[in-house]
């Protein structure tokens, strides 16, 4: 495993992360951004992404506006994943890409999008929900997936390499992973009725977390995603992990626990040169 904070890079205010293994390959464009750097006002301060938030549209456009200069990302190449915290892998192309941002998205009920166009580049958001990124350089593909506690547990991030295989040839074992910023399992507090979820579907699932005084438990989200990767084929040398706990940063990315649920939307931009 290779334990590396993603790369920090601004731009005048903007500040986003890059990964370095997948820079090395010279196959994409890709990026996570923060919350620093945009023009909208609290508690969406300041580069908020979701169009779906109380905000203004000239502050969601500029924000994004900035965000597609920094990364050369233009804004009509992109493709907006329609979340609802599931475990469903969409295979994309040009006709996904949105006419605008606030148009109706073609795209419904997806947390995972995978493609081998260029000049497609996938989107999915965040505000502490965790972020894969995949790449493919042997079949030249990429997939982007947005695993929450229940798509972790759902194994989104086997499914998405599931799509990949089938539409691709991928192999898994060609695979570059990077599992992006989220919170960390210092701060990942749940119930009883999350740890069922993962005692039903993860062999050995007392090493995912921890039991508290409280008596609730800290779980470890990157771990669950890293090791169904892992099972899938994926070489553990080839796995990134950010290593950056979103709520313990609040300063720098919106979190939904760390703003009590008052927050704007980080995005994870990813696409082929």
């Amino acid at each position: 495993m290779v334990i590396l904070n993603f790369k920090k890079s601004s731009i005048g205010n903007l500040v986003y992360y890059k990964i370095p293994s997948f820079e090395e390959t010279g196959l994409v464009k890709h990026g996570f951004s923060t919350r620093l750097g945009g023009v909208s006002s609290a508690p969406l301060y300041s580069l908020n992404l979701g169009t779906k938030k109380n905000d203004k549209k000239e502050n969601i456009f500029k924000n994004y506006t900035l965000l597609s200069q920094a990364l050369e990302i233009p804004i009509e190449h992109m493709v907006f994943s329609d979340q609802v915290h599931g475990d469903k892998v969409l295979k994309v192309d040009k006709s996904h890409r949105a006419n605008n941002l606030f148009s109706n998205n073609k795209i419904v009920g997806v947390d995972g999008l995978i493609t081998e166009e260029k000049e497609v580049a996938l989107v999915t958001f965040y505000a502490d929900c965790v972020p894969l990124f995949f790449i493919d350089p042997v079949q030249k593909a990429i997939g982007l997936s947005h695993a929450g506690w229940k798509g972790t547990i759902s194994k989104i991030g086997q499914k998405t390499l599931y799509q990949m295989i089938k539409y691709f040839s991928t192999k898994p074992e060609d695979c570059l992973v990077a599992i992006g910023p989220s919170i960390g399992s210092c701060c990942f507090e749940v119930g009883g009725e999350v740890i069922e979820q993962i005692n039903l579907n993860f062999v050995n699932p007392k090493q995912y977390y921890t039991l508290k005084d409280n008596g609730k438990y800290m779980v470890d989200l990157w771990k669950l995603n890293q090791d169904q990767l892992i099972e899938m084929g994926v070489q553990l040398k080839n796995i990134t992990i950010s290593d950056i706990c979103t709520k313990c940063n609040k300063e720098i990315f919106f979190s939904h626990r760390g703003d009590n649920g008052n927050t704007g939307s980080l995005a994870a931009l990813l696409q082929l040169i």
